[in-house]
């Protein structure tokens, strides 16, 4: 074991195993402090929680992590990336921390506009980039001027505010859409994100759901490699992981193992399940090409994804693919990180 996770076992109130050809009553010793600075240094994000010894096991490893810029447009795939409460962040990249918006304000989304999938937003040094093939690339500042309106914006009927990034950023994404007047805004940190008391989730597990920004539900969706090899299997053409718009993908673990996954440590990372991910038409939407089909993989999934009939009022009659995260310790996970499950 590394040493994230040697730390990360110490911070659980497990000591690291001992050295060869070291006395035992040293070990015992170096042990003992160990876990008395683990305690004082860990009391701050602790207090309201009961000390608990947990039991580690193996389920699988990062695969593939991915930041989403801008809600419902392209991807990016990094090697690392900083868990925080609202999200993943690469440098000054953060997951849905952009929007598009109509002159309304409500949001849109590749479920109105699937070409939205085909447009990118990449940074490099102090320079963000809006682009797509066979478009001119725009280049905008990493914050929107504070002399930007700040719009009232409509994620899902919920209300939350959003910088205005400029008339060109605007106009370059109504050119490219070619079917109704567009605008992109950005979340900055101060502003009040979406309540969690808003979001219904279901049973117990509602309590857990954090504040969001422009995601739909919760800041960390995860999927395994073995559940999509599984939907593949079942349909003629096969569909990538970009169609569900994972954050974190895992690999080396059975199918569907996600669905009973509650808590999780990843280096020094904890993540709490929330509740399933329920799908809709935008799993429909070709990641490389923008086009709707309507049908797959949304009508596989419908075949033997669905929930169990007691839950219904939550999810609907919508299949479930992938398993919402919150955060319950923030850090730095990397491609090829163990995956641990917790458990008391």
């Amino acid at each position: 074991m590394g040493a994230s996770g040697s730390s990360a076992l110490a911070r659980l109130g497990l000591p690291s195993p001992r050295v060869p050809g070291q006395p035992r009553s040293t070990w015992l010793g170096v042990a003992a402090l160990g876990l008395t600075a683990v305690a004082l240094g860990t009391v701050a994000w602790r207090r309201a929680r009961p000390r608990r010894r947990r039991r580690l096991q193996q389920v699988g490893t990062v695969a593939q992590l991915w930041i989403y810029p801008i809600k419902s447009c392209k991807g990016v795939a990094v090697s690392e990336a900083e868990c925080t409460a609202m999200g993943l962040r690469h440098g000054h990249l953060r997951d849905r921390f952009w929007l598009v918006i109509n002159e309304e304000g409500n949001m849109i989304t590749a479920r109105q506009e699937p070409r939205l999938v085909l447009i990118s937003l990449t940074c490099e040094d102090d320079t963000l980039t809006l682009g797509a093939a066979y478009t001119k690339d725009l280049l905008l500042p990493i914050r929107p001027p504070a002399t930007n309106a700040v719009r009232q914006c409509r994620v899902h009927s919920m209300e939350v505010q959003g910088r205005d990034c400029g008339e060109a950023a605007a106009q370059w994404i109504t050119s490219f859409l070619k079917t109704q007047p567009c605008r992109l805004v950005y979340f900055e940190p101060h502003m009040q994100p979406r309540s969690s008391q808003e979001i219904r989730t279901p049973g117990p597990v509602s309590s857990l759901l954090p504040s969001v920004a422009y995601s739909d539900a919760s800041p960390f969706l995860i999927l395994s490699e073995a559940s999509l090899a599984d939907l593949n299997s079942r349909m003629e053409k096969k569909v990538k992981a970009s169609n569900f718009r994972p954050n974190i993908v895992i690999s080396g673990c059975g199918v569907y193992e996600e669905d009973s996954w509650n808590e999780l440590l990843i280096g020094d990372v904890e993540l709490k399940r929330v509740m399933a991910c329920s799908r809709c038409i935008l799993t429909t939407v070709d990641p490389d090409t923008g086009v709707m089909n309507r049908k797959e993989p949304l009508d596989t999934l419908r075949s033997y994804r669905l929930c169990d009939p007691s839950e219904q009022k939550f999810y609907g009659k919508l299949p479930l693919f992938g398993q919402y995260f919150a955060l319950e310790n923030p850090g730095t996970i990397k491609v090829g990180d163990p995956v641990y499950l917790l458990s008391q």
